[in-house]
C-alpha cells in the first residue's frame, strides 16, 4: 500500500508522504517497541501510559484517566480493575462525590515505573539521536497536539 501523499514535494521533486501518515507510522513503531520493552515487566503500552498519567497528574477518576490516556471509558474501566488487582493503583471515593472513585499510583506502581524507565529512555534516546534541536522538535509536536485537540473539541461541540 502506498502512503498518502502531500501536496508538497520533497527536495527531489517526488511527492512527500503526508505528515499525518509519518506520525502514524512513528506511533506504530513506538507502540511495538514499547510493548516489547514492557512485556517482561508485565505491562502493556496502554497500562504504562495510564500509570505515567497518574504519576504526573495525581488522583484521577477513571473517566479523566481515559481522556488523558486516549482510551474509551469502557476500556479504561477494565484496565483500572486490572491495575488495582495487581496493586499498582488504589482507588478511593472522592470527598465531594462518594460515587466517583479516584485512582492513585501505589508504591508498587511507582517502583514498576522506575523499573521501566531505562528501557523507555533508551527508546526516547534512539528516536531523538541525531536531531538538531530536541526542544524545538518537542515544542513542534506539542503545538500539533494542541492544534488538533482544539479541532477535535470544536467538532464535538458542533
Amino acid at each position: 500500500m502506498m502512503a498518502p501523499v502531500s501536496t508538497h514535494a520533497e527536495d527531489d521533486g517526488e511527492p512527500a508522504p503526508l505528515t499525518l501518515y509519518l506520525v502514524k507510522r512513528l506511533e506504530l513503531v513506538i507502540r511495538a517497541l514499547l510493548d516489547d520493552a514492557l512485556r517482561p515487566r508485565g505491562l502493556t503500552t496502554l497500562q504504562y501510559t495510564a500509570l505515567t498519567v497518574l504519576r504526573n497528574r495525581g488522583a484521577l477518576s477513571s473517566a479523566q484517566l481515559a481522556r488523558r490516556s486516549f482510551l474509551r471509558p469502557q476500556t479504561m474501566h477494565e484496565m483500572v480493575m486490572t491495575l488495582e488487582k495487581r496493586g499498582l493503583i488504589s482507588r478511593q471515593s472522592q470527598e465531594t462525590n462518594k460515587r466517583v472513585l479516584l485512582a492513585t499510583l501505589t508504591d508498587a506502581g511507582r517502583r514498576l515505573l522506575d523499573d521501566c524507565a531505562p528501557a523507555v529512555q533508551e527508546l526516547e534516546d534512539v528516536l531523538l539521536d541525531g536531531l538538531g534541536e530536541r526542544a524545538v522538535f518537542r515544542a513542534d509536536l506539542q503545538h500539533g497536539i494542541a492544534a488538533l485537540a482544539e479541532l477535535a473539541d470544536a467538532r464535538r461541540t458542533d
